[in-house]
């Protein structure tokens, strides 16, 4: 893609974005198109943080779990074959 092709693109594009933005912002239809895309927007951003919540506990729980593995798993390599040698008071 040369300089020329994507200077046109960039023009095009930014001449789309701002007439939809123009027509959202600045008429009557729009604004009413707004108002009625701004409450599924809303419920899209409270999935999305409810979303982002579950994860984090799946992610924080996967940790935990790995931790324990890997405790079990320093514990059992730290144990000896024999007993101890020392004896404990029972007092």
């Amino acid at each position: 893609m040369t300089d020329n092709s994507r200077a046109v693109a960039a023009t095009i594009a930014g001449a789309m974005i701002g007439g939809l933005a123009g027509y959202v912002l600045f008429t009557e239809r729009g604004r009413a198109v707004r108002r009625q895309f701004e409450p599924a927007l809303d419920n899209f951003v409270r999935e999305l943080n409810s979303f982002r919540l579950t994860v984090e506990k799946a992610a924080g729980a996967a940790s935990e779990g790995w931790k324990l593995l890997n405790e079990a798993m320093e514990s059992g390599s730290q144990r000896s074959r024999y007993p101890s040698v020392h004896q404990t008071s029972p007092f």
